[in-house]
């Protein structure tokens, strides 16, 4: 590789790590914020609240970053994209490490200037129901989302409805599915406000069925694309 390219390479890891970064910082605080938000009015705003704030910052960040870096904002949707082969392997890291550094950035500046109410957003499943059916339904709600993820990708964006889609299913997948598995579909929101607040006793569910979710979107598109 000549200087010159790895030159072009650097800058445009480097403005994929800021976008990355950038993105999944607006994603978390409004994920994540909501949910102290309405844990401070005692659950006044409702579920509804907290399904519109994420869904509405997925879809600006979208049309914000789409172009720059594919607009993971999310470990398990990065993932899916290497195992379809739209990333490569050494730019896993770079996806990585802004999604995570930018969620703890997140979850910090909600902890200093909306609140640490609810464990700081973090996400919880609903244990009155079985453990499997929690577990399947956060497959699920990441699968659905990965899948309308690449009808995006493939439909090369959905005719300018790219955000509106993506952030649409996420926003739905809140509303209907939360109360069973906190419906987190993103390791990187579930990790950063489960550390800063020490509640990270269900981490395994969200670092887990998220990567099965997008994983199996993943090849089931390989197989039929590829």
């Amino acid at each position: 590789m000549s200087e010159t390219s790895k030159i072009a390479r650097t800058a445009s890891d480097r403005k994929r790590f800021v976008a990355e970064l950038a993105g999944t910082f607006v994603i978390v605080v409004l994920a994540t914020g909501s949910a102290v938000l309405n844990a401070k009015s005692g659950g006044a705003l409702g579920v509804p609240f907290e399904a519109v704030c994420p869904a509405i910052a997925v879809a600006l960040m979208v049309y914000t970053f789409g172009k720059i870096s594919m607009a993971h904002f999310n470990p398990a949707v990065t993932v899916g994209f290497f195992i379809t082969g739209h990333i490569t392997r050494r730019q896993i890291a770079t996806y990585l490490s802004a999604e995570i550094i930018g969620a703890l950035l997140a979850s910090a500046f909600v902890a200093l200037a909306i609140g640490t109410e609810a464990n700081l957003g973090a996400n919880a499943p609903n244990y009155s129901f079985p453990l499997p059916l929690i577990i399947g339904i956060e497959v699920l709600a990441t699968a659905l989302l990965m899948a309308v993820i690449y009808a995006v990708v493939y439909t090369r964006g959905l005719k300018g409805f790219s955000g509106i889609a993506i952030g649409g299913i996420i926003g739905l997948d809140i509303l209907l599915l939360s109360f069973i598995s906190g419906a987190s579909m993103n390791p990187a929101r579930a990790l950063a406000p489960a550390l800063l607040s020490g509640f990270v006793a269900d981490l395994w569910l969200y670092w887990t069925a998220t990567f099965a979710g997008t994983a199996a979107i993943a090849l089931l598109v390989r197989k039929k694309f590829r």
